[in-house]
């Protein structure tokens, strides 16, 4: 048979049948062969194409559906976000106390009078000509001497001028302590603001499956829920860092103190992820917040 007869025509049948009886049913077997083959290699063709069509439509709806998954995610994420944002808003307004003041007591300076005290002589009754003037009388005197200038003397010789010798005493107060200042206190460091959401958020190494992964496979579900039948949705807080690393830890929404306590060694226990940055492209502290369900096997 030659090389170059093409096996979908009847030219192999004739090569075949040369010389021989065509009548006989073999040949008639035979003579619509080209056909079938034809009609095989044809129908074989659109097997494979619609098998490709197939699995590219099915590769498309999973990856569809995957991310409208993660869309819907994401959205119940913010909501959460948000709704815990509020909560703790409203719980800091209500927890908060107005704290006067303290008002600076300003000390007046004493002023420091020099006190004068008069010394007066005392003699023996024999010596004194008049009697001791009243008390009245002696306060007139002294306003009329102050109002007289004795220096200049008086023209009447009956009258006896009278010298008072007084002199006159400085009491000081002694010095008061100097009070010595107090040493001021060193400043506290500013606290790191840490914002509740952020140009671009934080992101999990992997993205968010890879999360998932990670916390469905280092959780251990506390024995005591185990025998409790208890499950549920807890929902935890905490601060991815300008460096990454998981900071402050807190749950918003609880369920029982057991699977708290878990969820909250399962957040602690995250590797580093890509901070969170601001609109200038800076890293800054965000609040992350995540879900972490435990639900029993064969549980409704």
């Amino acid at each position: 048979m030659a090389k170059d007869v093409d096996l979908s025509s009847r030219e192999w049948l004739d090569i075949v049948f040369e010389g021989k009886n065509k009548d006989f049913g073999a040949y008639d077997i035979r003579k619509d062969s080209p056909k079938r083959h034809n009609k095989s290699v044809l129908y074989t063709l659109i097997g494979i194409v619609i098998v490709s069509l197939l699995a590219f439509g099915y590769t498309s709806l999973n990856k569809y559906l995957a991310e409208k998954r993660l869309e819907e995610e994401r959205l119940k994420q913010e909501q959460l976000a948000a709704q815990a944002a509020l909560e703790e808003q409203e719980e800091e307004e209500e927890q908060q106390i107005e704290i006067p003041e303290e008002k600076e007591q300003v000390l007046e300076e004493e002023v420091q009078n020099s006190q004068k005290v008069t010394e007066l002589n005392i003699v023996a009754d024999e010596l004194v000509k008049e009697p001791p003037k009243t008390i009245d009388a002696q306060k007139e005197d002294e306003r009329q001497v102050g109002a007289v200038n004795e220096d200049k003397g008086t023209d009447d010789i009956t009258k006896d001028v009278v010298k008072v010798d007084q002199t006159v005493v400085e009491v000081k107060e002694p010095p008061k302590p100097e009070k010595k200042e107090e040493p001021k206190p060193e400043p506290k460091p500013e606290k790191e603001e840490v914002f509740r959401s952020a140009a671009h958020m934080p992101s999990f190494p992997g993205g968010d499956a890879a999360l998932m992964k990670f916390i469905n496979s280092h959780i251990h579900y506390p024995q005591a829920a185990q025998d409790n039948n208890i499950q549920g949705k807890v929902v935890v807080q905490f601060v991815v860092t300008k460096s990454g690393s998981v900071g402050e830890v807190k749950v918003v929404r609880g369920v029982d103190k057991d699977l708290d306590r878990e969820a909250v060694r399962v957040c602690k226990a995250l590797p580093k992820f890509s901070p969170g940055k601001n609109a200038n492209g800076d890293p800054v502290s965000v609040w992350y917040t995540l879900p972490v369900t435990f639900k029993l096997q064969g549980a409704n």
